[in-house]
């Protein structure tokens, strides 16, 4: 699904994303400032939320593509069914 080249860029993200999920533990733990703390967990959040977006993409291209390869009128729909739920769920998460 991914080319490795994709699935670098998006290991290496979720790394940063755990060094900052890291920092934001010994932060609490050395008992920082509340402010600072709550920046850095900004910080993951949206380095995460950008992995969950390029994940995204990538899946939409992958389902267009198949649903204009596709040509039962029921697949494709089942496809664009699956693809609302998917936004749904995400939508959620915000």
């Amino acid at each position: 699904m991914h080319s490795d080249d994709e699935r670098k860029k998006l290991l290496n993200r979720l790394r940063r994303v755990t060094g900052q999920v890291d920092a934001v533990a010994r932060m609490v733990e050395e008992d920082a400032e509340c402010v600072d703390i709550v920046m850095q967990i900004s910080a993951a959040t949206g380095a995460l939320s950008k992995v969950a977006q390029l994940l995204l993409t990538e899946h939409v291209k992958q389902c267009l593509h198949d649903a204009a390869d596709n040509s039962n009128a029921a697949d494709r729909e089942a496809m664009l069914q699956d693809l609302i739920k998917l936004f749904e769920k995400y939508a959620q998460t915000k």
